[in-house]
């Protein structure tokens, strides 16, 4: 696929597809880039495996500022491009917007629900993939201290968080849980010194396992985790690659699958409320070749209960976003 850069005015610059036909899907990224190894990168994945399979093409950008959201749908939905996904929840207030002035197109957002009659929402159980992650890290941990860095302080992932602290206190209910955030704005999703920052500060308080839920952040932590000797836990797309054998899992958001059922339902897109949890393999646990020594065969057991129980609703997870509180954790 071709890509031209056009100067759009004054107000900002946007890249799109040169030369695409009517009702080609459009995929909108979040701040953080395309290839930020995690959430976007997702994304991305979900909708070239789309393109592989079926030959279609689709239109995509890369956003660089705030600004760019509500003019980003408009150019996508004015080409024709159908449906038009986006991915992080940043999206809503824009796509509240823009979708009533173009009922004829399909939009799909995911991380946030936007209630329009042309809008399919999709969200994740990410408390519950956090869950067999926090599972994991104290099964590991040989210090009973583990820690979390998120990215920007929003319920969202505070959600990851109490998960994965409640995970962590299913196994060990006297172990510690340390948690930081990158900061209160958008840039907190690529600011990988910073993640290594959070992350040496961790360590110094005895933290041998940090799980980063921080977009682009996140490879500061776990490079830095790798560096100073001690596990991490990748997110969103499975980053056990990344540091073999010192990533000890990735919670694992099938952000791609939003993207690729979006793409193949098409014009066809069902507008609407979508949740994706363990039960339907919305959220999860990576194991591959570069964790497997680091994966015993009771702590799979373990963790592979626990993801059935969530499934058949014995066991509960409490969801931060449903009271804005955590009973393992306080930030």
């Amino acid at each position: 696929m071709t890509f031209m850069h056009k100067a759009l005015g004054s107000v900002a610059a946007l890249a799109l597809t040169a030369g695409a036909a009517a009702a080609e899907p459009a995929l909108i990224f979040d701040l953080g880039g395309k290839f930020d190894k995690s959430f976007n990168e997702a994304a991305f994945n979900g909708a070239q495996r789309w393109a592989e399979e079926t030959g279609g093409t689709f239109r995509e950008i890369e956003l660089q500022s705030e600004a760019q959201r509500e003019q980003a749908l408009r150019r996508f939905a004015e080409a024709g491009s159908n449906p038009i996904v986006m991915a992080g929840f940043a999206f809503g207030t824009a796509l509240g917007e823009v979708a009533a002035d173009y009922p004829d197109t399909k939009f799909a957002i995911i991380d946030m629900v936007v209630d329009q009659p042309n809008v399919q929402s999709v969200v994740f159980n990410e408390h519950e993939g956090s869950y067999l992650v926090g599972m994991l890290a104290a099964m590991s941990s040989e210090t009973d201290t583990v820690g979390f860095i998120g990215g920007m302080d929003i319920p969202l992932i505070r959600k990851f968080a109490c998960g994965y602290a409640q995970g962590v206190k299913a196994v060990n209910a006297d172990a510690t849980v340390i948690a930081n955030m990158t900061g209160t704005t958008p840039a907190a999703w690529n600011d990988p010194v910073k993640g290594s920052e959070l992350t040496k500060a961790q360590i110094s308080q005895n933290a041998d396992v940090v799980y980063a839920a921080a977009g682009g952040t996140g490879v500061g932590v776990l490079q830095t985790a790798a560096d100073e000797g001690i596990l991490s836990i990748g997110v969103d797309s499975n980053q056990n690659y990344l540091h073999p054998g010192q990533v000890l899992t990735s919670m694992m958001k099938r952000v791609d699958n939003a993207v690729y059922d979006a793409f193949s339902a098409g014009t066809d897109l069902e507008p609407g409320f979508q949740v994706m949890g363990i039960s339907n393999g919305g959220v999860g646990y990576a194991l591959d070749e570069h964790n497997a020594e680091l994966i015993t065969d009771e702590m799979k057991a373990m963790v592979d209960k626990a993801a059935a129980d969530i499934s058949a609703g014995t066991l509960m997870v409490h969801d931060y976003t449903s009271d804005d509180s955590c009973p393992a954790l306080s930030f």
